[in-house]
This record gives C-alpha cells, sequence and structure tokens, in this order.
C-alpha cells in the first residue's frame, strides 16, 4: 500500500473545514447523491428500528446524520464519535439546540473506540469508513458494529466504494470527475481527486456487505447506489 495521510494529517483538514459539514440542505456535494444518501439512511433507521432509544455516530462530522434522525425519532439518546474535536463540539451544538435530552461525545479513532455490547440500537457511519487501512481493521470495526448493536439494531452507512474491476473503476471515475467539475470546474475536480489518492482506501460494495453479515447484521439493503458511492446496511438478528 502506497504511503497514505496519517490519522493527524485527516483530523487536521476536517478541524478547519467544519461549516463545510454543517449543511444539511447539501450534505458534503463532493460526495454524489449526499443529501438523498442522508435521507434515505434516516428513514431506512427509522422503520428498520422503530422502537430505537440509541444512536451511536461514527464519524459524526457536524451532526447530520444524527438531527435527521432526532427529526424522526426524539426521545433518541446520541453518542457522536469523531476525530475532529472542533467537529464535536459544533455537532453537539446543533443537537442540544435541536433538543436532544441526552447527547455524549467522543473523541476518536473508530479503530480504537470501545463500547460495551449491546449499547446500541441504530449504528450510522457517513464518508468514515474509507479512512480503515488493512483488513484487520475492516474486519474489527465491522465486527465492533454488530456486538454493540442490540439484537434487532440496525447498521447504515454511506461511503466511498473501490470496485473490483477495473474497467468499472476507470468508468466510475470519468463519470465522478464529470459531476466535480460541474460543482467547480477541473481544479476542484483534481484537487477532490488528489486527496482521494492520499487520503483514502476504500473497499468494494460487496465486500462491505460480507463483512457486516460476518458481524451478525444479515438482514442486509442496498438503499442506493451511484458510481463510486452507495448507501446501505441491514438489521442484526
Amino acid at each position: 500500500m502506497q504511503q497514505k495521510s496519517s490519522v493527524e494529517e485527516i483530523r487536521t483538514r476536517f478541524d478547519n473545514d467544519v461549516e463545510r459539514f454543517a449543511n444539511l440542505e447539501t450534505g458534503q456535494s463532493a460526495t454524489i447523491d449526499s443529501p438523498l444518501a442522508l435521507d434515505l439512511i434516516a428513514e431506512a433507521a427509522v422503520v428498520s428500528t422503530p422502537h430505537a432509544m440509541r444512536l451511536l455516530d461514527v464519524g459524526c462530522g457536524a451532526g447530520n446524520y444524527s438531527l435527521k434522525l432526532l427529526a424522526r425519532l426524539p426521545k433518541l439518546e446520541v453518542t457522536l464519535v469523531d476525530l475532529s474535536q472542533p467537529m464535536l463540539a459544533r455537532a453537539e451544538q446543533r443537537l442540544r439546540n435541536s433538543g436532544c435530552r441526552k447527547v455524549t461525545t467522543i473523541q476518536t479513532d473508530v479503530r480504537e473506540l470501545e463500547l460495551p455490547a449491546l449499547s446500541t440500537d441504530i449504528v450510522v457511519a457517513a464518508a468514515v469508513l474509507h479512512h480503515l487501512r488493512t483488513d484487520a481493521e475492516w474486519r474489527n470495526v465491522f465486527g465492533n458494529f454488530g456486538a454493540w448493536l442490540s439484537p434487532g439494531g440496525s447498521c447504515w452507512i454511506f461511503d466511498l466504494l473501490d470496485t473490483a474491476t477495473p474497467a468499472l473503476r476507470s468508468m466510475f471515475q470519468r463519470r465522478y470527475g464529470e459531476y466535480l467539475e460541474s460543482l467547480g470546474g477541473v481544479e476542484y475536480r483534481d484537487k477532490v481527486f488528489a486527496y482521494i489518492e492520499h487520503e483514502d482506501t476504500p473497499r468494494p460494495l460487496l465486500e462491505q456487505l460480507d463483512l457486516l453479515r460476518a458481524a451478525g447484521i444479515a438482514q442486509l439493503e442496498l438503499l442506493h447506489k451511484n458510481g463510486p458511492f452507495a448507501a446501505f446496511g441491514g438489521v442484526k438478528c
């Protein structure tokens, strides 16, 4: 594996980009269909886990996913996890302003997160897992999601994906590049591609679905896929 960004480098980038991630209308514009994925995951979590009382938002950013879920399940107790302390502070402020009855913040890397078994009813992880590196890290993080979920709990992911088919990888990159150019021109496209190359190590969708299944999250659903981005998840048996 080529040299990728360190955890500290990733933390610094997000420390300096809080407000861009605090927009419920646009989501994160560099990710295709981000607002749609936000709505789909929030609704899927609610209809699949309607009696949920505890939410774990991994890589919470400025709190968009938690806010969407709280609008539907206002009694949720929320645990926010992020590398960036400024992101956590912004998310906590927004959740408390929305009337959330209990907010807990944890500044850490998801690879180092330790929680009790069966301690949450919903896990959401948006645009964070592509920072995992090794096979063991992917297995451990997904295994933890399954262990932390209560029976009948659900886990929902929105993220950048890789593909096992080289020709499709080229096609998805071309189409994604066209999307980025439509937002900010060639310079913006090249900037996004540069930090993906330096920072990200995504995995294919089917591989991640297998990891969810191995973690006991067996009732799997693909909510949406567009090019190299997908929203998916499932319910723990």
